[in-house]
């Protein structure tokens, strides 16, 4: 049974916002072979290369950022943790700025402490547990009290590596990846959420 985690941490992108990102094709703009991590094959190129590819990813994905919108659900999700006093935090593969962008544009912003959204700039990228650490160090949270939600295996991973709870959030109903928890939707999380007490 789910218990009363007090530290959430969500990654962001088909998580909480719908940025409908195309890796592929990004991968395709930016001369990176297709299924192979995007940030790997950049950080594997001679300096100079990796900056431009760098650069260009950011603005690709300031594109989608511009373009997401608020999964179903996750305002009311978001709302009651906050009321319930959970702290909210973000780990994304994405970077602070395009980040921050998404939650404004999505207008979930107000759940979330800049500080507390975590980029690939800020925290070693996922499956990496280095997000979860800073942020459960920043809260002074035990991993016992948190939860890593996410969609892909990366999430799952950061999660287990860390030592908190994982819960994958499987809105295709693909059962892909082992969590301790999975759900298909915001709606279903609020009700078990609404449940603990």
């Amino acid at each position: 049974m789910l218990v009363n985690f007090t530290h959430w941490i969500f990654d962001l992108d088909n998580t909480l916002a719908d940025s409908a990102i195309e890796f592929d094709a990004m991968r395709q703009k930016l001369g990176l072979p297709l299924g192979k991590d995007m940030l790997e094959e950049i950080d594997a190129r001679p300096a100079a290369e990796a900056a431009v590819l760098r650069c260009r990813l950011a603005a690709l994905e300031r594109e989608y950022a511009l373009r997401a919108q608020p999964l179903p659900g996750v305002h009311a999700l978001l709302t009651s943790l906050a009321q319930r006093g959970a702290r909210l935090g973000i780990l994304t593969r994405n970077n602070h700025a395009n980040a921050l962008q998404t939650l404004a544009i999505c207008d979930l912003a107000e759940f979330f402490e800049p500080a507390h959204v975590l980029g690939r700039d800020e925290a070693a990228p996922k499956p990496d547990p280095d997000g979860i650490h800073k942020l459960l160090a920043a809260w002074g949270a035990a991993p016992a009290t948190a939860v890593m939600v996410g969609d892909f295996r990366y999430d799952l991973e950061a999660g287990r590596r860390a030592g908190v709870a994982t819960l994958y959030y499987d809105a295709a109903g693909q059962d892909l990846w082992t969590a301790d928890f999975r759900v298909q939707s915001h709606v279903e999380l609020l009700a078990l959420v609404s449940r603990m007490s």
